[in-house]
């Protein structure tokens, strides 16, 4: 008798602690979750949990739910350059990581601004891969530029340049690092650079497209070079 009561006593705390896992989980997923009038009787208030509207009274419809990436089930891969935490200023001099650039395609290339020879030329590139690309894909599409000379490229003189080269859309942008996160990125892109002079540096040409998840999946080496495998490699993953 007492070994059944035993048996008994732990299977209502099993059922127990199953319960309270549950509506943990319930909870989590509800918070996340938003509400709100369908007659929207107080305007644009929102609710975190279901219920009935004060002033009509009707149920709450729900309008938002959470979803994968919200609840962190989507997670970013080995391989992302998502990875990376360092910091970034922006030729509007906002800063953030390279993980805010997420859900969208990267046209990425290294340069300087105070560059005549190569960078021109890449940046000519640039603009000959964006005119080949459909008005509808361009806003899932982003041009990053990233200085590998940071104590100059300030992004004062970064924004210059964008205007100077008509690539100041909002598809464009320009990253200012530190030297250690400018060197980490080019290691990741496998760009090397050299700085021969106060105001030249020899470096690699080389223009990478990421994915929407920050996985490379195409480069294209070389100036002025026939860009039509990176066009290609560009439409393919861009919706």
């Amino acid at each position: 008798m007492k070994n059944i009561k035993s048996i008994l006593l732990l299977l209502v705390v099993i059922l127990s602690l199953a319960s309270c896992n549950s509506n943990a989980k319930k909870t989590a997923t509800d918070d996340l979750a938003i509400y709100q009038c369908p007659m929207k009787c107080e305007g644009d208030k929102t609710f975190h949990q279901p219920g009935n509207c004060a002033v009509c009274k009707m149920d709450l419809a729900l309008v938002e739910t959470p979803n994968t990436t919200t609840l962190g089930v989507a997670e970013i891969s080995d391989e992302s350059i998502f990875n990376l935490t360092s910091e970034w200023h922006t030729e509007e001099n906002k800063t953030i990581q390279l993980k805010d650039l997420k859900g969208k395609t990267l046209v990425m290339v290294m340069i300087y601004t105070t560059c005549k020879a190569a960078c021109p030329r890449l940046v000519a590139d640039m603009r000959n891969i964006e005119a080949q690309i459909p008005s509808e894909k361009l806003k899932n599409l982003q041009f990053v530029l990233v200085s590998i000379d940071p104590e100059k490229d300030t992004p004062e003189k970064l924004k210059a340049f964008a205007k100077e080269n008509l690539i100041d859309g909002e598809h464009w942008t320009f990253l200012q690092g530190s030297k250690n996160s400018v060197r980490e990125f080019a290691n990741v892109l496998a760009v090397k650079y050299k700085q021969i002079s106060p105001i030249d540096f020899s470096h690699s040409n080389i223009i990478s497209v990421f994915n929407s998840g920050g996985e490379l999946a195409h480069q294209q080496e070389g100036l002025g070079v026939d860009n039509k495998e990176t066009i290609q490699a560009i439409l393919k993953i861009t919706h």
